[in-house]
């Protein structure tokens, strides 16, 4: 079994890669909840639906997230009321939502939810979602806010500095049902092309979730999600700069190495390949831009073959 700690696009994406090498049922998923909120009043897992949506063949294409030929109607007709609807929910992703509120309330756990999703989607994956508990990302801003991710990342569009993050409430959060028993038999770990301090850092900060991954090291592939000094989409480079890290793959591998023994990191960096080396990491370097399907397929060879898994 490969367990992959994921956030988002980037990880979706690999994701999609990797389910195209093994079987959908050797791999469990083990998702962030840092950036879920309340909107509208409803329930919503930006990064466990954009895992699920990417492999369900259903994602918009054009931006990684939400579905494929989504409306908007139902946040057009919220406007007239003055709603705010800078956190666009397209109608039909909004039938998620609406499932998974009202399971939430009938007294089902976060994992039951996840997994019926993920079925009714048809896929063989196991998806879990970090905890079931209440873990929220917040951020201090240099202008002295405090956000939650989604006004950070989506209202605001990461256009203000960051002072510090916060995984707010990780501390007295318990793993989610099957966590800790997939790192611990997993053949092999990946922390998967994800912002290091928004996607990955807030698995790793739920008690028992890092320290499992730290003991299992030698079986642990990190995937960089700089490239060439800048992250593919999202804020990950600012805010590595803002917080005091170096945007760079050999940045990417001070911060994950005590979890991880080998990072792969793109055909632009091999330059980086010493400095990685010498931060006790392993280096291989491969493509890690997924433009195609091919590419991310490569990408998840190369990275199970990275502690002996080859396919």
């Amino acid at each position: 079994m490969i367990a992959v700690l994921a956030g988002g696009v980037g990880a979706a994406r690999f994701l999609s890669g990797l389910v195209g090498v093994v079987a959908g049922s050797e791999v469990t998923v083990i998702g962030n909840t840092g950036d879920d909120a309340v909107l509208h009043g409803l329930h919503v897992c930006p990064d466990l639906d954009t895992v699920t949506y990417t492999l369900a063949g259903a994602v918009n294409p054009e931006t990684g997230w939400g579905l494929a030929g989504d409306s908007f109607g139902a946040m057009d007709a919220l406007d007239r009321f003055g709603v705010a609807t800078w956190f666009r929910l397209g109608d039909r992703d909004l039938a998620t939502h609406l499932y998974r509120t009202q399971r939430l309330g009938a007294g089902a756990t976060l994992s039951e939810v996840t997994a019926e999703i993920v079925a009714a989607w048809g896929l063989k994956i196991a998806l879990l979602p970090m905890t079931d508990d209440d873990v929220r990302t917040r951020l201090r801003l240099a202008d002295g806010r405090e956000v939650d991710f989604q006004e950070y990342f989506v209202h605001l569009r990461h256009g203000v500095a960051v002072e510090s993050i916060d995984y707010a409430r990780a501390g007295s959060a318990r793993p989610a049902p099957g966590v800790e028993a997939a790192l611990a038999s997993a053949e092999l770990i990946v922390l998967a092309p994800s912002n290091p301090l928004l996607s990955i850092a807030p698995i790793l900060a739920v008690p028992g979730i890092g320290e499992a991954v730290a003991r299992r090291r030698d079986r642990v592939v990190a995937i960089s999600p700089i490239v060439a000094g800048r992250a593919l989409k999202g804020p990950a480079d600012q805010l590595l700069v803002e917080l005091g890290h170096e945007s760079s793959a050999a940045g990417v591998a001070r911060l994950l190495g005590p979890y991880a023994s080998v990072l792969v990191l793109d055909t632009a960096d091999a330059g980086l390949a010493g400095a990685v080396s010498a931060l006790g990491v392993r280096p291989i370097v491969t493509d890690t831009v997924m433009r195609t399907p091919g590419v991310a397929a490569e990408l998840a060879r190369v990275t199970l073959a990275a502690v002996g898994k080859a396919r």
